[in-house]
């Protein structure tokens, strides 16, 4: 599910929602999801925020159905700037998120394995500023498959 090209630095958006759709959009112009995709993850968003209370580095975690996914990714980018997220669970809470991980699952089970590892991973406030802290997709990747398998 990792792919270098599938991690960006420095990501600039005017807010969530324009964050997640251009994101959305890579994902498609690489044929990892459906043109379907971007219109669901914006929902969702809305409906079920993904903005985590990190120690650190505040993350996002976006995802939706399986169904608009047409092969398995974790697209990850930090950003230049801060972008507003609503706190996962309570969906008032504004959060400066600085780190996005836009899933993109083919399996239900297996998502929810993935979400397991990406919060237990989360909970490590050294390795969120790791994260924050690359100047390259390499040094992103080697952190998270290190993490993550």
């Amino acid at each position: 599910m990792l792919d270098k090209e599938l991690i960006f630095l420095n990501f600039e958006a005017e807010d969530w929602k324009d964050l997640l759709s251009r994101l959305s959009d890579i994902l498609y112009e690489k044929g990892y999801v459906k043109k379907s995709f971007k219109e669901a993850i914006l929902k969702r968003e809305k409906v079920f925020p993904t903005g985590l209370p990190t120690l650190g580095v505040k993350v996002a975690l976006p995802h939706t159905d399986t169904k608009h996914v047409l092969k398995p990714a974790i697209l990850v980018s930090t950003l230049k700037k801060p972008i507003s997220f609503k706190e996962m669970g309570n969906g008032v809470n504004d959060l400066d998120v600085e780190i996005v991980f836009l899933l993109a699952v083919t399996n239900p089970s297996y998502q929810v394995q993935l979400l397991q590892r990406l919060i237990n991973m989360f909970s490590k406030k050294n390795i969120l500023l790791s994260l924050k802290e690359c100047e390259n997709p390499q040094c992103i990747y080697d952190i998270l498959e290190r993490e993550l398998y």
